[in-house]
């Protein structure tokens, strides 16, 4: 019986197979000795795809940014500006949650990321066609940005330890309750966020009534 062939060594396997690397271990992880290992090729093999490591973790973000949705900035969808720009960053933090090792590689902007760069065009012409002004329509992008990933760096909750003990009233006399914190870091990371993007985009709804694009809009 002849013997099963290994699946051939793809751009597309070595993303997914380094992703992996990055969600378990950390960027520190991925390494093309590694990557080889993990693929059972030799280590030359991944230079007929990436020619280095970097290019590598720049393929490996672009793949979390393909995962966000942003089919709320379709031009037939429907959702207002504000609607979509929620539920956009939603989606994002999601998208960012579930690889949290790789945002440090995302911060640096989308470069030359396919993905990337869909993500900041949809956004960005999203919100002209809404009536904000480029300038201004650039800017939301950019704290938009700012605030999803600041978001997704580290968990608030999730900084408190959970031994009473840490946290002497005598010191600290408000956080007599901060050791039960990180048990419920989820929900409450997840609050603050919602709370923090609603806050953000009514700041916004009260600038774009000042630019007229609540006439210009959709």
């Amino acid at each position: 019986m002849a013997r099963p062939r290994k699946p051939l060594l793809s751009r597309e396997r070595i993303v997914e197979t380094a992703r992996a690397l990055v969600d378990a271990e950390g960027l520190a992880a991925v390494s093309t000795r590694r990557l080889a290992a993990e693929l059972g090729v030799s280590g030359p093999s991944l230079y007929n795809h990436f020619r280095t490591k970097d290019q590598i973790l720049e393929a490996v973000a672009d793949s979390v940014s393909a995962q966000v949705d942003l089919s709320m900035f379709d031009a037939d969808d429907g959702r207002d500006w504000r609607t979509a720009l929620h539920d956009w960053a939603v989606s994002y933090r999601a998208a960012l949650t579930r690889h949290p090792n790789i945002v440090p590689v995302l911060a640096r902007g989308p470069g030359r990321r396919p993905a990337g760069l869909r993500l900041a065009d949809a956004v960005f012409g999203a919100m002209v066609d809404a009536g904000w002004p480029p300038a201004q329509a650039t800017s939301i992008g950019a704290l938009m940005r700012y605030f999803i990933m600041g978001s997704a760096l580290g968990s608030f909750a999730g900084g408190f330890v959970d031994d009473e003990t840490a946290y002497d009233p005598a010191d600290y006399p408000h956080l007599g309750q901060a050791h039960l914190l990180a048990d419920r870091q989820q929900i409450i990371d997840e609050r603050a966020f919602e709370a923090g993007l609603r806050a953000l985009l009514d700041g916004l709804a009260l600038q774009y009534e000042q630019v007229g694009g609540a006439v210009r809009g959709r």
